[in-house]
């Protein structure tokens, strides 16, 4: 497909499953925006989609033309009940397709899902300060930078940092 044809975002169904896994895989074992070492197989991703549903958090894909290259939701940030209203984002993105604009597009509707299910925060919890991509599209749609945690994993054979990003999803802000 190409980028002339029209992204939709939509809710992510168990048919877009070995699509979702795939591009997961592929940033587990060559990205840095995931700490895990060994990509999960489907049976896990579909389990872990199943939960993050169950929560009522949006957990959706961009699908061009049938073909799904990317996907993104929300999860809960932490599972005390103290925390339950802040949520935390993930975004994946197919190989060869970054940059194009799939992420900002998936985020954006993660966001106001999670805004209209009544969630207050949002977390952006981003593998390896150098990740300029996802930091600086968290920046555009409105989170803010608020710690970075130097050298917390080990990955590809070096040290990685995560970086801590916030945004509001209050109303009002």
């Amino acid at each position: 497909m190409t980028t002339d044809t029209p992204l939709l975002i939509r809710p992510s169904t168990s048919q877009d499953m070995a699509f979702i896994t795939a591009i997961y895989a592929e940033n587990v074992l060559n990205g840095l925006g995931t700490f895990e070492i060994e990509p999960p197989d489907e049976v896990e991703m579909t389990a872990r989609r199943n939960a993050i549903l169950q929560h009522g958090l949006p957990y959706l894909v961009a699908d061009r033309g049938g073909d799904v290259v990317g996907f993104a939701y929300a999860n809960l940030y932490r599972p005390r009940a103290a925390y339950r209203h802040t949520v935390e984002d993930s975004v994946y993105i197919r190989d060869g397709q970054r940059g194009t604009g799939i992420g900002k597009a998936l985020l954006s509707e993660v966001i106001n899902l999670s805004r209209a299910a009544g969630r207050q925060q949002m977390v952006a919890v981003i593998g390896d300060s150098g990740n300029r991509g996802s930091i600086n599209l968290h920046k555009s749609l409105g989170f803010r930078l608020v710690g970075i945690l130097e050298a917390v994993g080990y990955k590809h054979d070096r040290w990685v940092d995560t970086v801590i990003m916030q945004k509001s999803l209050k109303v009002s802000d």
